[in-house]
């Protein structure tokens, strides 16, 4: 069932504390962690605590809860003092695109360059 946690996903079991992560800001809907692979100094997992595939069925099921995640983007990027220099809020959306864990979530990048396409 959309929005309830589901066994077999990781990021439920992050927000769960069933797997552990280095969590750097938490709030009633939201988890943000580091990511374990870092693409940029600042790599920053935001997720909502519900669980959806992607962005788009979080979006139509619950909009407040997306505003949350990505208010909670820009506090991280504030928190690790990228939001004067610049940094990058990015959504992967299905196999084609990275994504390879099918809860909705946002990668907060920045601390260096990020020329786009990015690569």
């Amino acid at each position: 069932m959309a929005g309830e946690p589901q066994a077999d996903c990781l990021f439920c079991k992050i927000v769960s504390g069933s797997i552990p992560a280095t969590v750097v800001r938490e709030t009633e809907t939201t988890v943000a962690f580091r990511d374990i692979n870092p693409q940029a100094p600042t790599h920053v997992l935001v997720i909502p605590k519900v669980h959806y595939p992607d962005a788009a069925s979080l979006a139509a099921a619950e909009p407040q809860i997306t505003a949350d995640l990505l208010r909670e983007a820009g506090e991280v990027a504030a928190d690790d003092k990228v939001d004067s220099t610049g940094y990058r809020v990015v959504f992967n959306t299905g196999p084609g695109a990275g994504q390879t864990v099918f809860h909705a979530h946002a990668h907060v990048l920045g601390g260096r360059g990020l020329d786009w396409p990015p690569g």
